[in-house]
């Protein structure tokens, strides 16, 4: 099954920018310019939340890469400016979990807390990766909110970066939230066949 993994650079107090969403603070390098083109190789789908959409489409970015299928979810939006994206606006955690069930590579989420939160609540997110940066910022787009139950995660790597940076990478053990999706995935998919074969 392909994994979901979320992540990004953040300050040591877990926030993505400051509060006036200032980013001057992000150290690249060598180390990190080597664990994106890693991370880029084995990924083929990219899940952004509404607000990260808004900040790349900003930026000039936000539009279709070539070999990548992008999402957008929003509870808000009824349309997408631009192409190279499609807009979800059902349930995220089912809409997510079926796309793991499909063939393909790993499945990246670039969005703030709040999507990252009910994807991890769901039960989907497969890996935790961070670039942790030694600055307090005090508050912003802060990287995790209440998922509403404790998250077991797994170490699987943790290593010191140029600039006084820490990359720590967490397998997300599996909760009752993701049992239970799998398993309503599992039916459905086994429903669909049954009525298929009718």
């Amino acid at each position: 099954m392909r994994k979901v993994i979320y992540g990004g650079a953040c300050s040591l107090d877990g926030y993505f920018a400051d509060r006036d969403g200032a980013i001057d603070w992000l150290h690249f390098s060598k180390d990190v310019e080597k664990i994106m083109a890693a991370s880029w190789a084995t990924t083929d789908t990219i899940l952004f939340g509404r607000k990260t959409w808004e900040f790349a489409a900003g930026q000039g970015g936000g539009g279709s890469m070539k070999g990548l299928s992008a999402y957008v979810f929003s509870k808000t939006l009824t349309t997408l400016a631009g192409k190279g994206a499609e807009l979800v606006t059902t349930d995220a955690g089912e809409f997510v979990q079926r796309l793991k069930m499909q063939a393909g590579k790993d499945i990246l989420v670039m969005s703030g807390g709040n999507f990252a939160t009910s994807l991890l609540k769901a039960g989907v997110v497969d890996e935790i990766g961070l670039n942790v940066h030694p600055v307090v910022l005090g508050g912003g787009p802060p990287a995790f909110l209440d998922p509403g139950e404790r998250v077991n995660l797994e170490l699987t790597e943790c290593r010191q970066l140029e600039g006084g940076c820490v990359f720590v990478r967490y397998a997300v053990k599996p909760s009752l939230a993701s049992q239970r999706a799998a398993r309503s995935s599992g039916s459905r998919a086994t429903s669909a066949t049954a009525r298929r074969a009718r």
